[in-house]
């Protein structure tokens, strides 16, 4: 992929997002979302939005040599009451938020046609998926590591790849799919970080509770537009998913599940009662 090094004159929101999205610097980026956010939220001058703007079909977003990507089967498991596997927790923590900044500023550029709310949502969601990444690396600093330290994987990356071209299936299988899995694992992890108790454990803690409450309103933002899509194209919600998870190979849903969290995103009854069965949390 070709890096996008001179920013447009410009101030037109998707192609600003464009070219966040090739910045290859992870700092960089995330600087660059925030100031894109700012802008947005100036009255003078206005930010430019085109929804009909094409971009460059790019497969790829721009991304720093390290960490170095491997199999997702290849990451090392590492116990996070040891301070290296801490660490290595943290890092891959950081590694989703990074991919979750790109995956937003995809959802900006990639899909033409949108009304104006869809663009300011993710953009919202992308600046603080970048304030969320700045927390986790200052955290890695603090504990005497930093971003790309460490192997990762871009298993995210492949379903955005894998719906490209159909922004049904983007809203049903990212934000719906993938990063509502976070919502389910992170208490998880909050438990297992309780229990280690030092310091930097449980300011880990206090950084996941932040994240958490946003990615709430990252996937109640997917549920929204999913279902403005449907509704746009005729479509049943619960029949669509199951067909585009089938087809583009989404991963399966395993309990146990965040419930509350998911109600509070907007998930229906209807589509929480088709989970797997399992030991689901109250």
């Amino acid at each position: 992929m070709k890096t996008v090094n001179t920013p447009p004159e410009a101030v037109e929101l998707r192609q600003r997002a464009f070219h966040a999205f090739g910045i290859s610097d992870a700092l960089l980026k995330a600087d660059a979302v925030q100031a894109l956010w700012r802008e947005s939220r100036c009255e003078s001058p206005p930010m430019v939005l085109d929804t009909g703007a094409v971009f460059p079909a790019l497969q790829q977003p721009g991304k720093p040599d390290r960490p170095a990507c491997v199999n997702p089967q290849d990451v090392p498991r590492r116990s996070p009451f040891t301070p290296g596997g801490h660490a290595a927790l943290i890092h891959s923590i950081a590694h989703i938020e990074f991919n979750a900044i790109n995956l937003a500023l995809d959802a900006i550029w990639r899909f033409a046609g949108m009304p104006a709310g869809y663009y300011h949502d993710w953009l919202r969601v992308a600046q603080e998926e970048a304030k969320h990444f700045m927390l986790l690396r200052t955290h890695l600093q603090d504990v005497g590591h930093d971003y790309g330290d460490f192997v990762a994987h871009d298993g995210l990356w492949t379903m955005c790849i894998a719906t490209q071209h159909d922004i049904t299936a983007r809203m049903a299988l990212v934000p719906r799919t993938l990063e509502a899995r976070g919502l389910d694992a992170t208490p998880i992890i909050q438990a297992k970080l309780r229990k280690v108790a030092t310091p930097q454990a449980l300011a880990a803690v206090a950084i996941l509770d932040v994240i958490l409450q946003e990615e709430v309103g990252h996937v109640a933002i997917g549920n929204h537009w999913y279902r403005w899509l449907c509704e746009r194209d005729g479509r049943d919600p619960v029949r669509f998913y199951a067909e585009a998870a089938d087809r583009h190979n989404a991963p399966t849903l395993k309990p146990p599940f965040n419930l509350p969290a998911r109600r509070q995103a907007g998930f229906t009854e209807a589509e929480i009662n088709t989970l797997p069965t399992g030991q689901p949390s109250p």
